[in-house]
């Protein structure tokens, strides 16, 4: 298994492989369907560096964060698979979350050197592994805020990369 801390540099993403397994420590962000969107506005309209929120190789974990734990989302969902690609292009280096993307999103990964990897939903185990935990945009959303996370060995498998998808 190999250990990776944020942030992640572009030769760490270049030898990852689909099927490898992964544990993950750093500082992550979190967003699903609410605020994904809302981020790529932010980079669109030139404003993200307001919020201080550092995309270059930084990791977005499809997720809410509730009283209850932390659990993957389904990462195919529009607006999370469609903020994929110009969240790459901003610097984001992995994208974690649950089940098949589309062939497009597969290439735009490609294209950005960018990778996504899959969480089994494993709530009470990630709990434990989160460190500390801070809404920094968006707090009008809830649970679905964008957070800020500090991660101790988030277990992970690449499921994408370089254009290949261990969903065939």
């Amino acid at each position: 298994m190999l250990n990776i801390k944020t942030p992640i540099s572009s030769d760490i993403i270049k030898n990852l492989s689909i099927g490898e397994k992964i544990l993950l420590s750093g500082f992550i962000y979190t967003g699903r369907d609410a605020v994904l969107p809302k981020i790529v506005s932010l980079i669109s309209s030139g404003k993200i560096s307001e919020y201080n929120i550092q995309l270059q190789g930084s990791v977005i974990f499809h997720t809410a964060v509730s009283p209850a734990g932390i659990g993957p989302t389904s990462s195919n969902k529009f607006e999370i698979e469609s903020s994929m690609p110009a969240l790459s292009a901003a610097g984001v280096k992995l994208h974690l979350g649950k089940g098949a993307i589309s062939r497009e999103t597969v290439e735009a990964l490609k294209k950005y050197n960018s990778v996504y990897a899959i969480i089994p939903p494993v709530t009470a185990l990630l709990k434990s592994k989160t460190l500390w935990q801070n809404i920094i945009a968006f707090p009008e959303e809830g649970m679905e805020a964008f957070h800020v996370l500090e991660i101790i060995d988030y277990p992970a498998i690449i499921a994408v990369a370089h254009g290949k998808s261990i969903y065939g």
